[in-house]
């Protein structure tokens, strides 16, 4: 998912709303989450309840490399399920080869994300939906010409008049893509059985005093990477750089104290979404936990929390074996979100 200009934003939101009221639910079938244990409903707009037939439309498109303008990238050229839909690229290549601009996160438990973008750029996930395919170094393509594409295709035709009661156009392009994304949900790992389901097996001794030290006043870990997510989706500057080329949430709210600032990524699966940091800088999750360990580079910003650590070797060790621990197989095997 790469990253658009405020105008870029405003112009996908006002194709994505179009001048339609909001349709009724038609007799399609609801969509019943598989929620794991310890998990809420997430909050889903009332325009975009999920039916079955509007998340398989999702899937479609999802998967579709037509949303693409020379018809070679889809979503999932960079959000691969094997990578907790996320890839393994420092920086997802686009059209062309064309390089993205910030390394592409998971999708998992998307649905329960705030807002959108590592900058936070997008306060939904319909409209988040649409940006990369007007992205140059993305899809390079445009909304009306996605929907022209979808309008000639009888599959997306049908199933439009079905989930949404319309012709394919922008509203059922970004909310179905959206429902699908919404089904995205993760939380059956190890840790899930060991802490939501009771079971004192499911973690050995390592990781379970990697788990002690991640939630302890030494690192702080949990503060941000809260609640069930492992994440609090604020924004944070951890150090990364003395110097930021790219400022992060300052291209958004132009305010000095967002320099450097990106969105706390969910730690879910984190095993598998390698390389890290916004720019995939980070190549190893063992280095990602030795940055964290050294307090970072010294900028103006850097969030206060963010100071050295003084881990041992066997401290360290732990910690890795936690985040492991996290890793959820059945997410990344699980046919319904494959085409």
């Amino acid at each position: 998912m790469g990253n658009q200009t405020a105008l870029g934003f405003l112009v996908i939101a006002l194709l994505a709303a179009g001048c339609h009221k909001d349709p009724p639910l038609s007799s399609d079938a609801p969509y019943e989450l598989n929620l794991p244990a310890g998990f809420s409903m997430p909050s889903i707009p009332a325009n975009n309840e999920l039916t079955v037939k509007r998340v398989e439309l999702g899937k479609l498109l999802f998967f579709d490399t037509a949303l693409s303008v020379d018809s070679t990238v889809s979503c999932a050229s960079c959000h691969h399920q094997q990578f907790a839909f996320s890839d393994n690229k420092a920086l997802s290549l686009g059209v062309n080869n064309a390089v993205g601009f910030r390394n592409a996160p998971s999708l998992g438990n998307i649905a329960y994300h705030t807002s959108f973008f590592r900058d936070g750029g997008v306060p939904t996930l319909e409209q988040q939906t649409l940006a990369p395919i007007e992205d140059e170094n993305e899809m390079a393509f445009s909304v009306p010409g996605v929907v022209e594409r979808m309008k000639i295709n009888p599959d997306y035709v049908a199933l439009s008049k079905i989930a949404y009661d319309r012709e394919p156009d922008a509203f059922v392009l970004t909310r179905a893509l959206a429902a699908y994304q919404r089904t995205l949900i993760t939380g059956n790992s190890r840790f899930d059985k060991y802490y939501y389901q009771n079971d004192v097996s499911a973690l050995n001794e390592s990781e379970k005093r990697g788990f002690q030290l991640f939630t302890s006043e030494k690192t702080n870990c949990s503060v941000c990477h809260a609640g069930i997510d492992f994440s609090d989706y604020s924004f944070r500057n951890i150090g990364l750089y003395e110097m930021y080329a790219d400022t992060g949430r300052k291209r958004i709210t132009q305010l000095d104290e967002d320099y450097g600032k990106f969105k706390v990524p969910s730690l879910r699966n984190v095993e598998l979404t390698a390389p890290y940091m916004y720019d995939g800088s980070v190549t190893t999750l063992e280095s990602a936990i030795e940055h964290f360990n050294s307090g970072g580079k010294e900028n103006q910003y850097k969030d206060a929390l963010v100071q050295p650590l003084s881990l041992t070797t066997d401290e360290k060790q732990d910690l890795l074996n936690f985040l492991k621990s996290l890793t959820d197989v059945s997410f990344i095997e699980n046919e319904e979100f494959a085409p």
